[in-house]
């Protein structure tokens, strides 16, 4: 049950009571703009009686509220335009959310692979130096070999020089005592 107020109030010099759920301050000051519509026009014509003072404010009053009214429900049909476009712009926002959660798991897998290929790019580029290191050790090494195979066939000569001094005199001498036994 809702609460009735009765609310006392003076139009066009008149003692009223309105009975209404409203407040009464807002009922205070409907009543004082309805009495101030009155004034307003009693005070333009002065010939005007308080019924017709009170018709021409009743009057301007219904002017007011229709186009009020009418602009009220011309601004409600722009707002639905809006309001109508916004489950299509909420699905709309709905799907790019999506596509983007989308695109930011197949970003999150382009780094993934981009840092496997950088740590496998790595990885390759320490085996490419420890091999480089290996080659030149291998390198190296056969350097070391070139130089005692060189140094090897310099004594094979020599020695194979000697071999031959050694088979000359040996031939002399062989000849030599061939020359004294006989």
């Amino acid at each position: 049950m809702t609460d009735k107020n009765k609310v006392n109030v003076v139009i066009d010099g008149r003692n009223l009571t309105v009975v209404a759920t409203e407040h009464e301050d807002y009922i205070r000051d409907l009543a004082y703009y309805v009495d101030q519509k009155i004034k307003n026009l009693s005070s333009k014509n002065d010939r005007l009686s308080q019924t017709m003072a009170a018709t021409l404010a009743a009057l301007n009053i219904a002017d007011e509220y229709y186009k009020a009214n009418s602009k009220l429900k011309e601004l409600e049909q722009k707002a639905k335009k809006p309001l109508e476009k916004f489950d299509g712009v909420s699905k709309e926002l709905e799907d790019s959310k999506a596509r983007i959660a989308e695109l930011e798991k197949i970003n999150l897998e382009y780094k993934d692979d981009f840092i496997r290929e950088k740590l496998s790019k790595e990885n390759l580029f320490n085996e490419m130096n420890e091999l480089k290191e290996k080659l030149e050790l291998a390198e190296n090494e056969i350097s070391e070999l070139h130089k005692l195979n060189k140094s090897l066939q310099d004594k094979n000569f020599e020695n194979q020089l000697e071999l031959i001094e050694a088979k000359k005199e040996l031939n002399e001498a062989l000849k030599s005592l061939n020359k004294d036994k006989r």
